[in-house]
């Protein structure tokens, strides 16, 4: 059986009983550990588990899945997934991998930024696309994640941006010499993210357009969602490139129509009131 257990967002305790039972009788356990990262590290997992675990980089779950579903179908043998194990499309392909093979899987969940977002007030079910806001280059400035926030906003909803994460990342000089050396791992911060939101808004502006989001667009900047360090902060896109919330993970929400409750919660968390008075009313049903 191959069991895919979700970790939840904060620590070693945040696993579930039932995925907690499943992974202490599994004979090989891995941690997936490039979509995401919990605020504490393997060997404090390893104690409170019972169980050695096996680092699962991206290239093994991508090139090399057959070697972690090896005799699954015979032993029991768990994949361990930060938040929730189908918060990623690359673990659907290892189940996919895993029936084709014959071998039975089961899914234990978890939380996941996905619905633990709604800490900050802002109604699940009025969000609409997620995107990923990925590093830019000095070559490469991709702008097509706005477009999706444009078109979320124009329908009234929020919209839950992903920040990028940089594990075990190549230069381009090491891929193309085949050199396994790699980057240090980076985490974009809310900070950036909106750096480059307001990047491609002076973009648009010079080439005549009025974008939907703007400096003033009320949005939320979150960090370590589900620590006990969780931070929160709400206030423009601009107030958002400066804000400080500390170490990873972050995500930001670009908020689009706000019902009067949303924007109450909001003010709980804002960096300065005055945003929500000059802004929040022009969006609000």
């Amino acid at each position: 059986m191959l069991y895919l257990v979700g970790l939840g967002l904060g620590d070693a305790k945040d696993i579930t009983v039932k995925g907690l039972e499943a992974v202490r009788r599994c004979g090989r356990v891995y941690l997936e550990a490039y979509t995401s990262l919990l605020t504490v590290g393997k060997e404090a997992l390893e104690e409170f588990y019972g169980k050695e675990l096996i680092l699962a980089d991206r290239e093994m779950v991508e090139q090399e899945a057959d070697s972690i579903l090896k005799e699954a179908d015979v032993c029991d043998v768990a994949f361990l997934v930060v938040g929730d194990p189908f918060g990623a499309t690359t673990h659907s392909d290892l189940v996919l991998r895993a029936v084709k093979l014959g071998i039975p899987y089961k899914v234990i969940h978890n939380a996941s930024i996905m619905n633990a977002v709604g800490c900050c007030g802002l109604q699940l079910y009025n969000f609409g696309e997620t995107v990923s806001i990925v590093f830019w280059t000095d070559t490469w400035k991709p702008e097509s994640f706005f477009d999706k926030i444009k078109k979320n906003r124009q329908n009234g909803m929020h919209t839950l941006c992903l920040l990028d994460i940089k594990v075990k990342e190549q230069s381009l000089e090491n891929l193309m010499k085949g050199r396994k050396i790699y980057e240090p791992p980076r985490y974009m911060s809310v900070n950036q993210a909106a750096e480059q939101l307001l990047a491609i808004i002076q973009n648009r502006r010079l080439q005549g357009e009025e974008p939907e989001i703007t400096e003033n667009t009320i949005c939320v900047g979150l960090a370590r969602v589900g620590a006990p360090d969780q931070k929160i902060a709400s206030g423009t896109l601009y107030q958002m490139s400066t804000v400080e919330l500390g170490g990873p993970l972050h995500s930001l929400i670009v908020t689009g129509t706000m019902h009067p409750l949303e924007l109450e919660m909001l003010q709980l968390f804002s960096v300065d009131s005055s945003s929500f008075e000059n802004n929040a009313f022009q969006r609000t049903t």
